[in-house]
C-alpha cells in the first residue's frame, strides 16, 4: 500500500470517529407525558338573619299604685356557612332609648348586659336573653301584671354600642335566639301606646 493510500485510510478513520463524536444524540421516544394543575374553589361566606316572631312585640300592662310589670318575647334565626361562626348583637334602633308615646316616656332600665337588674325598675323597660351574660339560664316565661319580675333585666343599649348577645365558632343553620322584653309602670304613667325600635345584627366572624 502506498503512502498516499495509507494517509487516506488514516484520515478516513479520524473523520469517522469525529463524525460519530459530533453526531446528535437521539432521545428515546415516550408514549405519554403528564402535567398536573391544582383547582382551588374559594367559597365566600354568607349570613342571613330572620325575625321569626311577628316583628312587633306587644306588651300590655295594667298599672297600679305600686306598679305592675308584664313581658313578651321575640325571636330571631341566624344561618351562616362560615366555619368561624357569627356574632349576634342587640342595640336600639335610633338615638332615643325611651319607649315614647307623644310627650311621655318609659325610660330604659339601669341594668346592663354585664350587670342586669334583679328586677325591673318602676316606669322602665328592658330586655333579657336566657343564658346570655349573667341574666340566668331561665327558661323565661311571660309575666302579666305581676308586682315584681322573677327575672333579671337590662336596658337596651345605644345603636353605637350594642350588646354582644352570642358569639359562635361554627356554621349555623336556623340558630334561634329568643329575646324577652319587659315593661313596669305605676298609675302615674299616662295611657297610650309607648313605642321604640330595637335592631338585631348578625355578623360573620373573621
Amino acid at each position: 500500500m502506498t503512502k498516499t493510500k495509507q494517509r487516506i485510510k488514516a484520515w478516513t478513520g479520524i473523520i469517522a470517529v469525529f463524525a460519530l463524536a459530533i453526531s446528535p444524540i437521539v432521545a428515546s421516544t415516550a408514549s405519554a407525558v403528564t402535567a398536573n394543575t391544582t383547582i382551588n374553589a374559594t367559597i365566600g361566606s354568607t349570613i342571613s338573619l330572620v325575625n321569626t316572631g311577628t316583628s312587633t312585640v306587644t306588651i300590655g300592662v295594667s298599672p297600679t299604685a305600686s306598679a305592675a310589670m308584664s313581658s313578651a318575647s321575640d325571636e330571631v334565626s341566624v344561618s351562616t356557612n362560615s366555619t368561624t361562626g357569627y356574632t349576634l348583637k342587640l342595640g336600639n334602633g335610633d338615638t332615643n332609648l325611651n319607649l315614647v308615646s307623644g310627650g311621655n316616656n318609659i325610660t330604659p332600665d339601669a341594668g346592663t348586659f354585664a350587670s342586669p337588674s334583679a328586677t325591673l325598675s318602676t316606669n322602665a323597660w328592658g330586655y333579657r336573653v336566657d343564658g346570655a351574660g349573667t341574666f340566668g339560664a331561665g327558661p323565661t316565661s311571660a309575666e302579666t301584671n305581676v308586682t315584681s319580675s322573677t327575672y333579671k333585666w337590662a336596658g337596651v343599649p345605644t345603636a353605637a354600642s350594642p350588646d354582644t348577645i352570642k358569639a359562635t365558632a361554627v356554621t349555623a343553620s336556623s340558630d334561634l335566639t329568643k329575646f324577652w322584653y319587659g315593661v313596669k309602670v305605676d298609675n302615674t304613667k299616662p295611657t297610650g301606646v309607648y313605642t321604640d325600635t330595637v335592631t338585631y345584627t348578625a355578623t360573620v366572624n373573621p
